[in-house]
């Protein structure tokens, strides 16, 4: 059996730093189960699918952005994302849909895509101690106010500034009498103040959306490459699952995709990851489709 253990907790338990107020961060690679590494990266446009765990135990009381742990929160833990970030997150197999703050990271275990609180995997339909196909899309605008609120992530484009415009009375052109030169336009006036938006809350609220179920089948992604040479000898590695190699193009850039699967259980994907990463394949991720 799988067991949750976020990855700022494994820190925690070496030892860590004081608290300090949350902050936007990315945060240096980190290594999880299996010796897999992680390399966090920003993206305000990641839609990914995989399997969700349940946070069952937190022993550090604070997430990896300093921000305090609390189970009954509409929260979530993931690998790679900067943090905080705003995301949808779908059960695939109860259509039920819920916004969640994703503001820790984890899961250690490179089988699970990402780790809700109690109270999030409840409302989601994930049972305690079990897992669920979700689909993870981070919610573009929402993101990126929430990390320029906290003082990082992409600048925000500053308005032109309006200056103040001078306006000089001309004598008219030779020949030509007052009353032809027409009424003068009035000045620009300058800009008026855009309104301070309302900033992202910590706490969001349980406000869950139903919508159709869609359950997908467990694949083995092993990686996605550009040349069919790479994409070939990755496939000989994993020639016992077997792996295939699937050809995509898009405009004029063609990629190969190594994947593994349909698996008939999460069991079954999660011994076929295990094997992959035996086989020394890092990169291999569970994926829902």
């Amino acid at each position: 059996m799988r067991r949750w253990l976020p990855a700022f907790a494994l820190l925690a338990l070496a030892g860590c730093t004081p608290p300090s107020p949350p902050a936007y961060m990315v945060g240096p690679p980190w290594q999880g189960d299996h010796g897999v590494w992680f390399y966090p990266a920003e993206s305000f446009s990641a839609d990914q699918t995989g399997l969700a765990a349940v946070i069952t135990d937190h022993p550090s009381g604070q997430t990896a952005d300093h921000e305090a742990y609390d189970p009954a929160a509409l929260a979530a833990a993931h690998q790679t994302l900067q943090l905080p970030a705003i995301a949808q997150v779908t059960n695939l197999q109860t259509g039920l849909q819920l916004t969640l703050r994703i503001n820790d990271r984890g899961p250690a275990d490179p089988g699970r895509l990402i780790g809700l609180t109690p109270r999030a995997a409840q409302l989601l339909g994930v049972p305690a101690g079990g897992v669920a196909q979700v689909r993870v899309q981070v919610l573009t605008l929402p993101s990126q106010k929430l990390a320029a609120q906290l003082g990082g992530g992409p600048a925000p484009v500053a308005a032109v500034p309006v200056g103040t415009v001078t306006a000089d009375e001309l004598a008219p052109p030779a020949g030509v009498a007052q009353s032809d030169r027409g009424h003068r336009p009035a000045a620009p006036q300058p800009a008026s103040a855009e309104p301070t938006p309302e900033p992202i809350p910590d706490r969001l609220p349980e406000a869950v959306v139903q919508t159709a179920p869609r359950p997908g089948r467990l694949y083995l992604d092993a990686g996605r490459f550009d040349g069919a040479q790479f994409a070939n000898f990755r496939q000989a590695r994993l020639a016992f699952l077997p792996a295939r190699v699937e050809r995509s193009r898009v405009g004029r850039q063609t990629s190969y995709r190594v994947v593994a699967g349909p698996f008939r259980s999460v069991e079954a994907a999660d011994a076929a990851l295990d094997r992959a990463l035996d086989a020394g394949v890092p990169d291999a991720r569970i994926v829902v489709e």
